[in-house]
């Protein structure tokens, strides 16, 4: 317990009985300096070991806000153009044999995809980053499907929209982006992220998540979810959701992360544009990727997506959540000097 801080105590307890959540971690900065972190519930219920304050938790699109930034970097490093076309730097995933390829594709821009206006809605169609088993057999690739091979696959799947003409989230538009980031820097998604992102902002726990429980991190803790589901991986049983319901490996960019509150802390405080901590991007960087999107998009509303946050221009308020099987995740940050992350 921490002096001054039982009503969050408080606040995060009654939560988690309400909704009959095993474990979280919160924790909370104020002015550049972490004044709360905190462990609730259970790490593992089974093995009743207890969630420690930076216990590491899957932070599904949490993800987001650290791809966008990776991609910022390369802008920064001139290794890369928010207007370069996002299908021309993936010229090697070609289209499957006999596909029908939308020619609107080839307008989609790395900006559209940070803003989350590429031309797919998975409210009008699918979100193909869960459609594993289906797209591995379409590819005739090994289950679970690769974001290489939903991303072939989706070379012949007809666009939503219009690129730039509206926004409708989409995790394939971030796993689009990590695939360019590799692309750029002939190199592992995850490397580049740790080199350019995480280490300067003095994060060295995060990685990216696995799907099976037999592979998870050191640290990390378990996580339960009441729907089964049949298994992405080969043989397609029956199993709990968040072990095998999905293939965490292809949501890297999107949704793969593996962190505590305290990283996450750390790289939000490292791109608020605040005097209190040096940030990782420069002032007009951080200016850009908070801007509104250029009209049509958002036209009318208080808030807006920019580049891998939603934005509140009058209070400043800057935020991302997240949700898998087994999985909730926030970040917040203010504009009074406040952030804070939560994760279930």
């Amino acid at each position: 317990a921490i002096p001054g801080m039982t009503s969050v105590d408080q606040v995060i307890s009654l939560l988690m009985t309400r909704w009959d959540i095993p474990g979280g971690a919160v924790g909370i900065v104020k002015d550049g300096r972490l004044v709360y972190a905190r462990g609730f519930g259970y790490a593992d219920a089974e093995a009743k070991r207890v969630a420690a304050p930076d216990a590491l938790f899957r932070i599904a699109s949490l993800s987001k806000p650290i791809t966008a930034a990776a991609v910022l970097r390369l802008v920064e490093q001139n290794r890369l153009s928010l207007d370069a076309k996002a299908f021309a730097l993936l010229s090697d995933l070609k289209p499957l044999v006999g596909a029908t390829v939308d020619p609107r594709l080839a307008d989609i821009t790395v900006r559209h995809l940070l803003q989350h206006a590429g031309g797919w809605d998975r409210d009008a169609s699918f979100d193909p980053m869960f459609r594993s088993t289906e797209i591995a057999a379409a590819t005739n690739t090994p289950v679970p499907a690769s974001a290489e091979a939903v991303i072939r696959f989706m070379h012949g799947q007809r666009l939503d929209f219009d690129p730039g003409r509206r926004y409708a989230y989409s995790n394939f538009g971030y796993a689009v982006l990590g695939r360019i980031i590799e692309r750029v820097t002939v190199g592992p998604y995850d490397k580049f992220v740790q080199d350019a992102v995480l280490t300067p902002a003095g994060i060295h726990r995060m990685r990216l998540g696995r799907s099976l429980y037999a592979d998870r991190a050191p640290d990390e803790v378990r996580y339960y979810d009441r729907a089964s589901l049949s298994s992405v991986f080969a043989g397609g049983a029956a199993v709990s959701a968040p072990y095998g319901g999905f293939n965490l490996e292809a949501m890297d960019a999107h949704g793969g992360w593996v962190a505590s509150t305290v990283d996450l802390l750390r790289f939000a405080t490292a791109v608020d544009r605040l005097p209190t901590r040096p940030d990782i991007l420069a002032g007009a960087t951080v200016d850009m990727m908070t801007a509104k999107p250029p009209s049509p998009l958002w036209d009318g509303s208080a808030f807006y997506y920019g580049m891998g946050w939603l934005v509140r221009p009058a209070e400043q308020n800057w935020w991302h959540d997240g949700s898998l099987p087994g999985t909730a995740s926030i970040m917040v940050r203010t504009g009074n000097g406040l952030a804070w992350v939560a994760l279930f």
